[in-house]
């Protein structure tokens, strides 16, 4: 209960700091719900599910807010470029404009929260809300299993494997290298979870059963921009809960040489070096962790 009400203390003194609790948010007119939304539809022409999904918003709330800004005339609805099924959504010049002065006003509330305090103090809280916010966002990382075949997941897989063919001293070649289809990334073979920020894909692993209470861990990634959340840990526990669930008694992984990142990950997680337990050519180092 001591950090509820530490978390709750900082809720009412950021709200009250930042105006949040005003029915005009920088004298601009609008609450700051509308303010924030013309502020994400100027960062790109966007639709709104995107913009929802971003903002964390109920499609209704999100609907008023886009209608406001429209009788203002500070942004336009169209069908979307790329399918015209779609609703985008994007500034005016007007809206631009606005933005601009939007930007100037949270330039000098910033300024002002700062300027009170001496430099060592500024440091200290620059420091702080930056684990603030990495740590919030964090939390808003939704991780679950996902259609193998599925864009989120290929999309993720297709990271992945770009990513190791740049790293591996040696490059992937995926001819010699493990292959697992679809099939395999399905119930009762194996699965792949997906980790999602904002609605889009970030991170993945996929757990593959070999029967005889053994599984392996494989295909972890995370997306350099979700990087410093502790999703790969994150990732690497839920795939642990799974093989439990599904009766696993030991599971295994192989990773490169080059990954010494993944590696500490692993070690840290209570997974111990072993000898080779497949026929994996890019594979240097393999571990396996007994699970209760």
């Amino acid at each position: 209960m001591d950090a509820v009400e530490q978390v709750r203390s900082f809720n009412r003194i950021v709200t009250r700091r930042v105006g949040a609790l005003e029915d005009t948010y920088l004298a601009t007119g609008r609450p700051l719900g509308a303010n924030r939304a013309l502020w994400e539809i100027g960062a790109a022409d966007t639709d709104l599910r995107a913009l929802r999904a971003r903002l964390g918003l109920d499609s209704g709330y999100l609907s008023r807010l886009v209608a406001a800004l429209e009788r203002e005339g500070l942004v336009e609805r169209a069908p979307a470029a790329a399918d015209r099924r779609v609703r985008a959504v994007r500034l005016t010049d007007a809206g631009r404009e606005e933005r601009a002065r939007l930007d100037e006003a949270s330039d000098a509330l910033a300024g002002s929260l700062l300027a009170p305090l001496g430099e060592r103090q500024r440091e200290r809280l620059v420091e702080a809300m930056a684990t603030v916010e990495r740590l919030l966002t964090a939390g808003l990382v939704e991780v679950a299993p996902e259609d193998p075949a599925g864009a989120a997941a290929q999309a993720c897989l297709a990271a992945y494997f770009a990513e190791i063919d740049e790293r591996f001293e040696h490059g992937w070649d995926p001819s010699v290298g493990i292959r697992l289809d679809p099939a395999d990334m399905t119930p009762p073979r194996g699965m792949i979870l997906v980790a999602r920020l904002d609605g889009e894909p970030v991170g993945c692993g996929v757990l593959w059963h070999h029967g005889a209470g053994i599984a392996d861990a494989k295909r972890m990634w995370v997306a350099p921009r979700a990087r410093g959340l502790g999703l790969g840990r994150r990732l690497l526990a839920e795939l642990e809960h799974h093989a439990r669930a599904a009766g696993v008694r030991t599971l295994r992984l192989d990773t490169n040489r080059a990954l010494s990142e993944a590696i500490g990950l692993y070690r840290a997680a209570g997974f111990v070096e072993i000898e080779r337990f497949n026929d994996e050519p890019h594979a240097d180092h393999f571990f396996a962790k007994a699970l209760g």
